[in-house]
């Protein structure tokens, strides 16, 4: 047995980084191994683990390791200059541990294949098929719009709390996996974050836990966007680790949910995406299409706007910096641009299927 294993951990970040750059390199390997054969298995155990608690055990977990480090640095700030060395071996079998927990526990879902193939979609569509499909999104918009306010100058206003909501959003998978096995969602985990207001201040609605697997949403944001930013986060707790590719299955689980309110949530959501997308490419047919859209729709976009807007601050661009560098680390070239790359895949899907 080893008298001291700490060097052997500190120094394992180097072969652990290697593997996993090696193994993102067969995302064949990755899908069938891990993301439907390792991964469910270990995310379904966290879940059944932690999913009853009704607080974000993950959140805490993140305090307390907080506490503990800044702590430890107190304790140890004459030890660093005395004994370097042993400070440095701590520091690197912390990483390494950590380093290696993220990517078996969640991570490596970041390598699978890319979902356009799962679905045997396109990966490139035209501004004339973005154009139909907006115009179809606007439609059905306009159709939730009127059956639930029966005005159209009038927004949105959800009947529900925040927790009845997030009790409902596994509704839409359960419909889902009828089409899609894949998407099964049987064991629940989705809670408000404790950390709500300074995650707001970052820029966030919510995030998955990769160390507990529990979804978290931003409890302090607009009820409207609560049954799509849950739906998001759920499909990174079924291994969708990239950001498009859970927008959208989070989109499909909101208008697939029984209820009209969270329908709602999930087509003025697919709506938006693809409204910047023209707006990128074509200012005027924007302008255009904007006046088509009942002026009630506007205002739950006006209504998410004020909100970010009020706590916009000086930090807000640096997280967003650093965690668009994540994305880009983590296989997402584009960063935080590639949340726009839904639209890739609600386009090409409703080229095959029908709103």
């Amino acid at each position: 047995m080893l008298k001291n294993p700490k060097p052997y951990i500190a120094f394992s970040i180097l072969p652990l980084y290697f593997m996993v750059k090696l193994l993102s390199g067969y995302p064949e390997f990755i899908e069938t191994y891990y993301s439907n054969g390792l991964y469910p298995i270990i995310s379904n155990i966290f879940r059944f683990t932690l999913g009853w608690i009704p607080f974000s055990f993950g959140d805490l977990f993140y305090a307390f390791s907080l506490i503990y480090g800044i702590r430890w640095f107190i304790i140890n700030r004459i030890r660093i200059r005395k004994d370097t060395k042993n400070w440095l071996l701590d520091i690197f079998a912390a990483i390494s541990i950590i380093y290696f927990a993220f990517h078996l526990f969640w991570a490596m879902n970041y390598y699978r294949l890319p979902l356009h193939k799962n679905l045997n979609l396109k990966a490139d569509y035209t501004t004339e098929q973005l154009i139909s499909v907006t115009k179809e999104l606007i439609k059905k918009s306009n159709k939730l719009h009127l059956e639930i306010t029966k005005n159209d100058t009038i927004k949105v206003e959800m009947p529900y709390s925040k927790t009845e909501l997030l009790l409902q959003v596994p509704n839409g998978y359960t419909i889902l996996e009828k089409d899609f096995p894949h998407l099964s969602y049987h064991t629940k985990s989705i809670k408000k974050s404790l950390f709500s207001l300074p995650l707001t201040y970052m820029g966030f609605s919510g995030y998955l836990n990769p160390l507990t697997n529990e979804a978290q949403v931003d409890a302090l944001i607009p009820k409207y966007k609560f049954p799509t930013t849950a739906s998001h986060e759920v499909a990174h707790q079924l291994g969708y680790a990239k950001e498009n590719e859970a927008n959208f299955i989070g989109f499909l689980a909101a208008i697939n949910n029984e209820n009209i309110y969270f329908n709602y949530s999930g087509f003025t959501f697919g709506l938006k995406h693809c409204l910047l997308e023209i707006y990128r490419r074509d200012p005027v047919i924007y302008e255009s299409l904007l006046k088509s859209i009942n002026s009630g729709i506007i205002k739950n976009y006006q209504e998410t706007q004020a909100f970010w807007d009020k706590y916009q601050n000086i930090t807000e661009p640096i997280f967003e910096t650093v965690y668009s560098s994540f994305l880009k680390a983590n296989n997402q070239k584009g960063g935080m641009q590639s949340y726009s790359y839904v639209v890739a895949l609600l386009v090409n899907y409703y080229d095959k299927e029908t709103l």
